[in-house]
Protein backbone atom coordinates (compact mmCIF):
# COMPACT_ATOMS: atom_id res chain seq x y z
CA UNK A 1 0.00 0.00 0.00
CA UNK A 2 1.56 3.82 -0.75
CA UNK A 3 0.61 6.97 0.91
CA UNK A 4 -0.41 9.32 -1.69
CA UNK A 5 0.90 13.34 -1.39
CA UNK A 6 -3.10 14.05 -0.29
CA UNK A 7 -2.72 11.23 2.50
CA UNK A 8 0.06 12.89 3.85
CA UNK A 9 -0.66 16.25 3.70
CA UNK A 10 -4.07 17.72 3.65
CA UNK A 11 -5.64 15.39 6.75
CA UNK A 12 -2.34 15.72 8.47
CA UNK A 13 -2.61 19.35 8.24
CA UNK A 14 -6.24 19.72 9.23
CA UNK A 15 -5.74 16.94 12.44
CA UNK A 16 -1.94 19.40 13.83
CA UNK A 17 -4.39 22.59 13.39
CA UNK A 18 -7.36 21.11 15.19
CA UNK A 19 -5.56 19.71 17.76
CA UNK A 20 -3.52 23.87 17.96
CA UNK A 21 -7.20 24.51 18.23
CA UNK A 22 -8.22 22.48 21.25
CA UNK A 23 -4.86 23.58 23.46
CA UNK A 24 -5.55 26.82 22.28
CA UNK A 25 -8.59 26.36 24.14
CA UNK A 26 -7.43 24.98 26.97
CA UNK A 27 -5.15 27.95 27.35
CA UNK A 28 -7.69 30.43 26.96
CA UNK A 29 -9.61 28.50 29.97
CA UNK A 30 -6.16 28.32 32.06
CA UNK A 31 -5.78 32.54 31.31
CA UNK A 32 -9.40 33.15 32.09
CA UNK A 33 -9.28 31.32 35.73
CA UNK A 34 -5.75 33.04 36.14
CA UNK A 35 -7.44 36.71 35.50
CA UNK A 36 -4.70 36.39 32.14
CA UNK A 37 -5.95 38.44 29.52
CA UNK A 38 -6.25 36.64 25.84
CA UNK A 39 -4.15 39.36 24.43
CA UNK A 40 -1.33 38.82 27.45
CA UNK A 41 -1.71 34.91 26.75
CA UNK A 42 -1.30 35.37 22.77
CA UNK A 43 1.95 37.35 23.45
CA UNK A 44 3.57 34.76 26.00
CA UNK A 45 6.89 33.78 24.72
CA UNK A 46 9.00 31.24 25.92
CA UNK A 47 12.38 33.14 25.97
CA UNK A 48 12.60 37.01 24.56
CA UNK A 49 14.24 36.51 20.84
CA UNK A 50 11.40 33.88 20.26
CA UNK A 51 8.33 34.49 18.62
CA UNK A 52 5.04 34.71 20.48
CA UNK A 53 2.14 32.54 20.70
CA UNK A 54 0.25 34.29 18.06
CA UNK A 55 2.91 34.29 15.46
CA UNK A 56 3.19 30.50 16.43
CA UNK A 57 -0.64 30.05 15.32
CA UNK A 58 -0.32 31.99 12.27
CA UNK A 59 2.89 30.58 10.71
CA UNK A 60 1.54 27.03 11.24
CA UNK A 61 -1.84 28.08 9.60
CA UNK A 62 0.56 29.48 7.08
CA UNK A 63 2.40 26.68 6.75
CA UNK A 64 -0.62 24.32 5.82
CA UNK A 65 -2.58 27.16 3.80
CA UNK A 66 0.07 28.08 1.54
CA UNK A 67 1.66 24.41 1.64
CA UNK A 68 -1.51 22.88 0.42
CA UNK A 69 -1.81 25.76 -2.10
CA UNK A 70 1.70 24.98 -3.84
CA UNK A 71 1.04 20.80 -3.82
CA UNK A 72 -2.07 21.79 -5.80
CA UNK A 73 -0.26 24.45 -8.07
CA UNK A 74 -2.39 27.07 -6.70
CA UNK A 75 -1.59 30.43 -6.14
CA UNK A 76 -1.76 30.33 -2.18
CA UNK A 77 -4.32 32.60 -0.71
CA UNK A 78 -2.98 35.04 1.92
CA UNK A 79 -4.41 35.67 5.38
CA UNK A 80 -3.23 39.24 7.32
CA UNK A 81 -1.86 38.77 10.43
CA UNK A 82 -3.68 41.05 12.50
CA UNK A 83 -5.20 38.60 15.44
CA UNK A 84 -5.27 40.27 18.80
CA UNK A 85 -7.70 38.44 20.26
CA UNK A 86 -8.39 34.33 21.34
CA UNK A 87 -11.33 34.73 19.33
CA UNK A 88 -9.50 35.85 16.04
CA UNK A 89 -6.97 33.31 16.44
CA UNK A 90 -9.49 30.44 16.59
CA UNK A 91 -10.94 32.10 13.66
CA UNK A 92 -7.67 32.18 12.13
CA UNK A 93 -7.18 28.47 12.88
CA UNK A 94 -10.79 27.36 11.44
CA UNK A 95 -10.43 29.57 8.10
CA UNK A 96 -6.84 28.03 7.38
CA UNK A 97 -8.84 24.48 7.94
CA UNK A 98 -11.63 24.83 6.02
CA UNK A 99 -9.20 26.36 3.20
CA UNK A 100 -6.99 23.05 2.87
CA UNK A 101 -10.17 21.24 2.93
CA UNK A 102 -10.84 22.77 -0.06
CA UNK A 103 -8.14 21.13 -1.65
CA UNK A 104 -8.75 16.83 -3.21
CA UNK A 105 -6.20 14.39 -3.92
CA UNK A 106 -6.90 15.01 -7.79
CA UNK A 107 -4.93 18.77 -7.05
CA UNK A 108 -2.35 17.24 -5.22
CA UNK A 109 -1.54 13.40 -5.93
CA UNK A 110 0.84 12.75 -8.69
CA UNK A 111 2.65 15.93 -7.60
CA UNK A 112 5.60 14.61 -6.01
CA UNK A 113 8.29 16.14 -9.01
CA UNK A 114 6.59 19.58 -9.29
CA UNK A 115 8.61 22.31 -9.03
CA UNK A 116 8.02 24.88 -6.06
CA UNK A 117 10.51 27.92 -5.25
CA UNK A 118 10.37 30.30 -2.53
CA UNK A 119 11.59 33.59 -1.89
CA UNK A 120 12.47 33.26 1.85
CA UNK A 121 14.70 36.09 3.70
CA UNK A 122 18.07 34.12 2.86
CA UNK A 123 17.84 33.59 -0.50
CA UNK A 124 15.36 31.47 -2.50
CA UNK A 125 15.04 27.68 -1.90
CA UNK A 126 13.57 24.95 -4.69
CA UNK A 127 12.43 21.63 -3.74
CA UNK A 128 10.18 19.05 -5.59
CA UNK A 129 7.04 18.49 -4.35
CA UNK A 130 7.81 15.35 -2.30
CA UNK A 131 11.09 16.81 -0.45
CA UNK A 132 9.04 20.23 0.03
CA UNK A 133 6.47 18.60 1.88
CA UNK A 134 8.31 15.91 3.73
CA UNK A 135 11.37 18.09 4.43
CA UNK A 136 9.83 21.46 4.71
CA UNK A 137 6.11 21.60 4.89
CA UNK A 138 5.44 18.85 7.81
CA UNK A 139 8.22 20.09 9.89
CA UNK A 140 7.53 23.93 9.80
CA UNK A 141 4.53 23.16 10.66
CA UNK A 142 4.69 21.03 13.68
CA UNK A 143 7.51 22.71 14.85
CA UNK A 144 4.87 25.73 15.07
CA UNK A 145 2.43 23.54 16.50
CA UNK A 146 4.94 22.65 18.98
CA UNK A 147 6.08 25.42 19.76
CA UNK A 148 2.41 27.25 20.53
CA UNK A 149 1.62 23.85 22.59
CA UNK A 150 4.97 24.82 24.70
CA UNK A 151 4.04 28.46 25.30
CA UNK A 152 0.86 27.34 26.91
CA UNK A 153 2.67 24.76 28.71
CA UNK A 154 5.11 26.96 29.99
CA UNK A 155 2.58 29.17 30.85
CA UNK A 156 0.48 26.93 33.08
CA UNK A 157 -2.05 25.37 31.02
CA UNK A 158 -3.12 22.09 32.08
CA UNK A 159 -2.28 19.59 28.84
CA UNK A 160 0.09 16.91 27.68
CA UNK A 161 0.72 14.87 25.10
CA UNK A 162 -2.80 13.28 24.09
CA UNK A 163 -3.80 16.72 23.93
CA UNK A 164 -1.59 17.62 21.18
CA UNK A 165 -1.62 14.81 19.45
CA UNK A 166 -5.09 14.21 19.62
CA UNK A 167 -7.76 11.38 20.50
CA UNK A 168 -8.56 8.65 17.70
Amino acid sequence: MTLSMYQASVPVFVRALSNLSHVLGKGAEHATAKGVSGEVLLQTRLIPDMLPLIKQVQIACDMATRGSARLAGAEPKSFEDNETTLEQAHARINGAIEYIKGFSADQIDGNETRAIHLKMRNGEMHFDGQTYLLAFLLPNLFFHCTTAYNILREAGTDIGKTDFIGKE
